[in-house]
């Protein structure tokens, strides 16, 4: 049974590169009337919509493979650009530097680091891969459960991860400096937090 194809209108999308914020497609639909065979846009989807945007069509394949081309030079660029307002060291922490991630334990309360296959290539770096696990059924130990929820030590960005999303507990003779003193914060932040709700309900 054929696969289902992926079209953008009446063109079927046969390259498709993510990199940052968007994916740059090339379509073709060699059946076009008006010989406009080649296509080229921007892909871009979140929860509740999707569209191909800043789309062009044309009968010249080399012309579109440039714009495809420059369109992937451009993200390129800005992911850079992302990367060089980082101001933490950007190397990808390893399965040497954790503890494994062993589902007998909880983890609610703990330094993990993400999976690096669960990052984009272009977000396999350190900012994007160290979360504080503040909950969720898949955080406590032998848990039927999966949903961990979590907050980012760099950006503090909430997020749900499922437990095996994770490498494992960060060893904590690998923490560096920055990882530390961020903790310290958004942990004070998830205590007023916390107390503020506990406030709440006694009234």
């Amino acid at each position: 049974m054929e696969e289902n194809k992926r079209m953008a209108g009446s063109y079927e999308i046969v390259h498709a590169i993510h990199i940052g914020n968007k994916e740059i497609v090339y379509g073709e639909n060699l059946k076009e009337p008006n010989g406009l065979f080649y296509f080229v846009g921007n892909y871009t989807a979140n929860e509740l919509f999707s569209s191909y945007d800043e789309n062009q069509v044309s009968d010249n394949f080399l012309e579109i493979m440039q714009e495809f081309n420059n369109r992937l030079k451009m993200q390129i660029e800005a992911v850079k650009a992302e990367q060089n307002k980082v101001i933490i060291p950007l190397e990808t922490f390893t399965v040497s530097q954790c503890y494994p991630n062993d589902l007998t334990k909880s983890i609610e309360g703990k330094v993990m680091a993400l999976r690096p296959d669960m990052l984009r290539n272009e977000y396999r770096t350190a900012d994007r891969q160290v979360w504080l696990v503040l909950g969720g059924f898949g955080a406590q130990a032998n848990s039927r459960g999966s949903a961990c929820f979590s907050i980012n030590l760099y950006s503090g960005k909430e997020s749900r991860w499922e437990r095996r999303d994770f490498m494992g507990e960060i060893i904590s003779e690998c923490l560096p400096e920055w990882v530390k003193d961020r903790l310290a914060v958004v942990q004070k932040e998830q205590l007023v937090k916390s107390k503020k709700s506990v406030s709440k309900e006694e009234r």
